[in-house]
């Protein structure tokens, strides 16, 4: 089953550290690189993206992103600048230039404050499906787990340079756009595709490819599109989110082979089960879809690990997954890390931030 990662980035000043629209000279300078992966722009100028080719083992899928990010971070070094996997900005000082494009400069004058300032960065993986059908299929299986995926990648801390109090305030930054949330249950592609419509009729998204679901069928790739995780510190960080997601995807066509529809878990309990992810990360409370309570978010976690196990062990990744998820659970996302440091101010923040960006994996278990 194939896979691949698009990972969001963030360029600021290496001096001051506050965040700096140099996306067009880093991307000039990474393009006269040899490479596999894509680099492409984002809506503001401050941000650029690297994008995997499709893999299909987490050890490719590894290498392509510890290459996108050091292409990435050479490429700012060399102008005066640093990357930072971060969902938001630790320091702001404005609304950043937007990157130039009529599509881009559409967008902010449509969601106008909203967009201006929205300098928030992901972590998207895509998991390769056989056609839309089955996309809205498992979408509807993966519901319920989407909020444990986002409290093991929280990693931003930071609102206007303070801190939040949120261990992913990028999700309070995306909850502002119309539509947004955990993907609602859908019948077949074709009844997603009429609510997307609605949605254009209603002048609340733009086009089929604005939807701000944080699971949806790619609008140009024959895959699952997973965008609930924040840009996530570490290389290693994002192959964790693939791996849970491709195993999640796999558990769901195994359930549809078995005649196992999804369970009509209610949008407002996985809307709070998103909000106590984002607040507590893993260090708090989370919302069980399936009792409609509070739980420890390690309880979630544990019982993510036991339903994708059988998929794990069919793709051969049990053993690195279950290292990887103990680690974090141990050390913390990159939201307790973030917080760890900010104790010494926020250049510690981003100095830890840039030197975690390229931390090459060695022990699984040991992020030192």
């Amino acid at each position: 089953m194939t896979l691949g990662v698009e990972e969001e980035f963030l360029l600021v000043d290496a001096d001051t550290g506050l965040p700096s629209p140099g996306s067009a000279v880093v991307l000039e300078h990474a393009r006269a690189q040899p490479r596999a992966v894509s680099v492409q722009t984002e809506m503001l100028s401050t941000q650029v993206e690297s994008a995997t080719a499709v893999c299909t083992g987490l050890d490719e899928l590894h290498g392509q992103l510890s290459e996108g990010r050091a292409l990435l971070a050479a490429a700012a070094r060399a102008n005066g600048m640093r990357l930072l996997s971060t969902g938001t900005p630790v320091l702001r000082d404005g609304a950043p230039p937007p990157t130039d494009g009529e599509r881009f400069a559409s967008i902010i004058g449509a969601y106008a404050e909203v967009a201006a300032h929205y300098q928030v960065s992901g972590c998207h993986v895509h998991v390769g499906v056989p056609d839309r059908d089955t996309a809205i299929a498992v979408i509807n299986h993966l519901r319920p787990w989407l909020p444990t995926l986002l409290a093991l990648s929280a990693n931003s801390i930071f609102s206007e340079g303070r801190d939040s109090g949120y261990a992913s305030w990028r999700v309070l930054e995306q909850s502002r756009f119309p539509g947004w949330g955990v993907t609602p249950w859908f019948a077949s592609a074709r009844d997603y595709d009429d609510e997307v419509g609605r949605l254009i009729a209603c002048g609340a998204v733009m086009d089929e490819a604005m939807s701000f679901w944080l699971a949806r069928p790619s609008p140009h790739l024959p895959t699952v599109e997973v965008r609930v995780a924040d840009a996530v510190p570490t290389a290693e960080d994002a192959v964790l989110q693939a791996a849970l997601t491709r195993a999640l995807v796999l558990t769901a066509l195994s359930d549809l082979d078995g005649g196992r529809e999804a369970g009509r878990v209610g949008d407002q309990v996985t809307a709070a089960a998103v909000w106590s992810a984002a607040r507590h990360g893993l260090r708090g409370a989370a919302v069980h879809p399936f009792r409609m309570r509070r739980v420890p978010a390690t309880v979630m976690v544990a019982e993510l690990f036991k339903h994708v196990r059988p998929a794990l062990e069919e793709t051969g990744d049990l053993r690195r997954v279950e290292r990887s998820l103990k680690a974090v659970v141990r050390d913390g996302s990159g939201a307790d890390r973030q917080r760890a440091a900010a104790a010494k101010g926020p250049h510690a923040v981003i100095a830890m931030l840039a030197d975690e960006l390229l931390r090459q994996r060695t022990d699984l278990a040991d992020r030192g």
